[in-house]
């Protein structure tokens, strides 16, 4: 028997942006309370959390509070240090999910994708590339243009670089400035996102999303994607065959490409024979809720953050089910130089009917920082994703950071 009490479990958090915030949104009608470590005070998720560790990701002293006053841990960035946190958790007997070591796999994108191969995902073709001569072979061999990655530290595009051409091999090198990978480039119909869930004993997963991105970030979420019925169960197959590798419970966003036809092979690739009807592979995995499944807070019969709440603390999943068409779009930061955060002429979005406005509370914009977000929900079955987006690229459009509306 599952008793709640006042105050109930606490989930100790590492990280306190917008992830952390929506995540102790939601953990809040289950009886839960949450506490974050972040090194900003007063962070995005202060104003709602039940208080504030302030230190460094990888502080091991801050990890040791945050563990003495929680009974699970899990991270909301990537940025958490996974030997400092195992050690805590082995010292401490607080449990980490996910575990450590799958934020290990996930730090670095070519230990990843080697680890998915071998378990079968199929994935773009890739190598590891230690110097412009291998950037070159990898055009070679894959055609160009190919995408270099960092293996470390990259997010919202930083850190990926498109090569168009071999003379481009040594500068695409140097943007970099670390550890890199080759990824052959892959012609895709469209990007999508599966929000799956790692539960004690059983898995579920949302409703596939449609992404839409510009300069490597993302700008938009649509649901249901305007993918094919054997899309949407190719897609759910290799997000079921992702948890498989992944260690831990909790919520993860994989992100996927669906293509129109086989990628180009390379003595990387998994081996599958093509499909006829195109391929869906890997891109990258998120072990925390993602950007793309934003839309589920109004959208779903669940939010991807309650998921990640019940999961880590062992509890049942609940229902994934779609509640109504939606788009979700961002709100990036429309500045060029950092500046106090304001969000000028949201009067729109408020007169706009099954229109969400979701504010993260950060103090300040930088160009393209992500500083909220709006869903935009099918008030009934006739309502047609086209009109959703239209609408929600319109309320994007009718705010400003810059006061110039």
């Amino acid at each position: 028997m599952t008793t709640l009490q006042t105050p109930g479990p606490t989930l100790g958090v590492v990280g306190g942006g917008q992830l952390g915030r929506m995540l102790a949104e939601a953990a809040a009608p289950l009886g839960v309370e949450v506490v974050v470590l972040d090194p900003t005070p007063d962070c995005p998720a202060a104003p709602v959390a039940r208080d504030q560790v302030v230190a460094d990701f990888d502080d091991e002293a801050g990890i040791r509070e945050l563990a003495a006053r929680a009974d699970v841990l899990t991270f909301e960035i990537e940025l958490a240090d996974q030997d400092v946190l195992e050690r805590v958790s082995e010292d401490s007997g607080t449990p980490v999910h996910p575990k450590p070591a799958t934020l290990e796999t996930i730090h670095d994108k070519l230990v990843q994708k080697r680890e998915l191969e071998a378990a079968g995902v199929p994935v773009p073709p890739f190598r590891e590339v230690d110097d412009a001569d291998d950037v070159r072979e990898a055009i070679d061999d894959y055609g160009a243009p190919v995408m270099l990655k960092a293996r470390t530290g990259g997010y919202d595009g930083r850190g990926n670089v498109p090569v168009e051409s071999k003379d481009e091999a040594e500068d695409a090198l140097e943007s970099v400035a670390g550890p890199a990978m080759v990824e052959a480039f892959v012609e895709f119909e469209r990007e999508v996102s599966v929000i799956a869930v790692k539960g004690y004993d059983e898995t579920a997963a949302f409703p596939i999303g449609e992404n839409v991105h510009v300069d490597e970030i993302l700008r938009e979420t649509i649901v249901p994607a305007r993918s094919s019925d054997a899309a949407e169960q190719r897609a759910r197959e290799v997000a079921e065959d992702v948890l498989e590798v992944m260690d831990g419970r909790g919520v993860y966003g994989i992100e996927l490409f669906e293509t129109s036809e086989a990628p180009r092979a390379s003595e990387n690739s998994s081996g599958q024979s093509p499909r006829e009807d195109g391929e869906i592979l890997l891109n990258e995995i998120a072990p925390r809720p993602h950007n793309s499944g934003h839309w589920t807070i109004e959208g779903a019969h669940s939010s991807q953050f309650e998921q990640h709440v019940r999961a880590v603390l062992g509890w049942p999943l609940a229902a994934t089910d779609l509640r109504s068409p939606t788009v979700m779009t961002n709100l990036l930061g429309d500045v060029e130089e950092s500046q106090k955060a304001a969000l000028h002429g949201v009067e729109k979005i408020h007169e706009t009917p099954a229109a969400h406005l979701h504010w993260y509370g950060k103090r300040e914009t930088r160009p393209l920082r992500k500083m909220g977000h709006v869903t935009v929900c099918a008030r009934d079955d006739a309502t047609d994703v086209e009109d959703l987006l239209e609408t929600a690229r319109e309320l994007e459009d009718s705010v400003t950071f810059t006061g110039d509306h």
